[in-house]
């Protein structure tokens, strides 16, 4: 089972921020179909029978890196958009792999220096009454995505699935032969239903996935404040 608060504490984080108007989009895939994305010795996770990918909009606000007062006001807000899915390494410990990771602020890049796959993005997220709307586009590159959503009721008390599909507490990297782990720390989601009302992407596809079969599973999170990212270090070699 999935932790639902975090699974440690990431004392001297090497960045904070708040993770905001977050939807989480997932589908089941057959685990063969995402299994070749994934890097050995990663296991993909299955719940269910399946494995899961989930597509995840939101904005990023007050990232500060280390170093950086917890009460300064940090970056300007900004989109970033990810496709993952969810793996075990063999010592244990569950985390997500990114497929792909689009984002609206150059800085963010420099993660790429830890092996993850940051590509700069025309990303939007935008607010029409009780409708959600998230738009993006990556550049370089042909994925592109248009989601609207409405949120519905808060979840009080969080299923099983709905812990499972939202509640990560690593990210798994690859760079130079090695697997990096980041630790993450930060409040339990704070969830809610959600209704899509126009849903258009290409993400999955362009990941190398087959399209999505079947309705995706959603959930909605006005989000998580106070989000610390731990150093990545190498945890293993990857193949």
């Amino acid at each position: 089972m999935v932790a639902y608060g975090a699974e440690q504490r990431v004392r001297l984080p090497a960045l904070r921020a708040g993770w905001m108007t977050q939807t989480f989009v997932h589908w089941a895939y057959p685990v063969e179909a995402v299994r070749a994305l994934v890097p050995e010795p990663l296991v993909v996770e299955e719940y269910e029978g399946s494995a899961w990918v989930g597509f995840t909009p939101f904005v990023m606000a007050g990232v500060r890196p280390a170093g950086v007062p917890a009460r300064a006001p940090g970056l300007p807000a900004f989109a970033e958009t990810n496709l993952r899915t969810y793996v075990r390494h063999p010592n244990g410990r569950d985390g997500l792999w990114f497929l792909s990771l689009e984002v609206a602020c150059p800085l963010m890049l420099g993660a790429r220096a830890y092996g993850a796959p940051y590509r700069p993005g025309a990303l939007r997220v935008t607010r029409n009454g009780r409708t959600v709307r998230y738009a993006g586009r990556s550049r370089p590159g042909r994925a592109s995505y248009r989601l609207a959503v409405r949120p519905g009721d808060p979840i009080e008390r969080p299923t099983e699935r709905d812990v499972w599909l939202t509640s990560r507490w690593r990210a798994y990297t690859r760079r130079a032969g090695l697997l990096w782990e980041t630790p993450v720390e930060h409040e339990p989601w704070p969830l809610a239903t959600a209704t899509v009302e126009e849903l258009e992407e290409n993400v999955t596809t362009e990941a190398g996935l087959p399209a999505p079969a079947g309705e995706p599973v959603v959930h909605f999170s006005d989000g998580v404040r106070h989000v610390r990212m731990g150093v990545p270090v190498p945890c293993s070699r990857a193949s």
